[in-house]
């Protein structure tokens, strides 16, 4: 955090953003009609799931970034009749407890065992198997770590399979610029309350005294990088007490906070990313307008 608020252009991690107040913004994200991420990867999920949980058989299905856990559904009714063990890592332990609740109610033969941590750090907690895993990573999420951060974590996914175990992972795919940009700057501004709420979590994490109202929402494409960037910009210089870092941050106006960044994929890229963490792409499913993409990774 100290790094991010010193350094130019400042930042702030992005894990920060889901609190029990950012979950919920971000579940209503989706909601909104400029956000066909999850609508898309529902559907293509409702399309695969069938063959998927008949190929891997899995008896521990592992999540990374669980949430509501609403899209896991598909898979668990296409295997509602077997045993499966349940591993949601998540942060946010409020959405983990009710997920777990609502999943345990409707799906009898499942157990679950949550990890409440940052996936980045903490899959070294997952169990010892039980047998077959299939381990997810829905959303695009991985979309929003860095080069070097997403292949340092999809090596320690691949410490976790072996030969007959999968990954299914899901890749927003590079688009209309418009398209692209409209989904994270929704007309409704729901996207912008859950940036700015991140600077809330600050305040109360840190004993900070950001002013939310104060920053607009900047959200654009940078096609150099192959990426959606948010920014918080203030109109007017800032002056911000850190108190539990003893530190003291001056914005100037228009100096933006770099708050998330959202890598968008083709096939190739995809599949060169796996192959650097000792993964092969064994199936590639996208919707028909080439939206979004839910990459079927194994042990290469």
């Amino acid at each position: 955090m100290r790094r991010g608020l010193t350094a130019c252009p400042k930042s702030l991690p992005p894990k920060y953003f889901y609190d029990t107040t950012g979950s919920k913004l971000f579940e209503d994200i989706t909601e909104q009609p400029e956000y066909y991420l999850t609508r898309t990867e529902h559907t293509l999920l409702g399309e695969i799931a069938p063959a998927l949980m008949r190929e891997v058989a899995p008896r521990d299905l592992i999540e990374l970034g669980a949430g509501s856990a609403l899209k896991t559904r598909r898979l668990l009714d296409a295997r509602h009749d077997q045993a499966v063990r349940y591993i949601p890592i998540d942060v946010d332990e409020s959405m983990i407890q009710a997920a777990a609740n609502r999943l345990l109610a409707d799906y009898p033969l499942l157990s679950v065992e949550a990890i409440v941590g940052d996936f980045e750090h903490h899959l070294h907690h997952v169990p010892e198997r039980l047998g077959s895993r299939l381990v997810l990573f829905l959303g695009s999420t991985i979309g929003n770590l860095d080069p070097l951060p997403r292949r340092a974590l999809l090596s320690r996914v691949r410490a976790l399979l072996d030969s007959g175990d999968r990954f299914l992972v899901g890749f927003d795919l590079i688009k209309d610029v418009e398209r692209l940009e409209a989904a994270y700057d929704d007309a409704s501004g729901v996207t912008r309350e859950f940036n700015r709420n991140i600077l809330a979590v600050v305040n109360r994490e840190l004993d900070a005294d950001f002013q939310p109202e104060a920053f607009a929402h900047v959200a654009f494409y940078n096609e150099s990088a192959s990426r959606v960037e948010m920014h918080l910009v203030p109109d007017t210089p800032e002056v911000i007490h850190v108190r539990g870092l003893g530190l003291t941050v001056r914005i100037a106006a228009g100096e933006g906070i770099w708050t998330e960044s959202c890598y968008k994929f083709t096939r190739p890229s995809v599949a060169a990313m796996l192959e650097e963490a000792g993964l092969r792409l064994a199936a590639w499913h996208v919707d028909p307008g080439h939206n979004f993409a839910l990459a079927l990774a194994a042990p290469a």
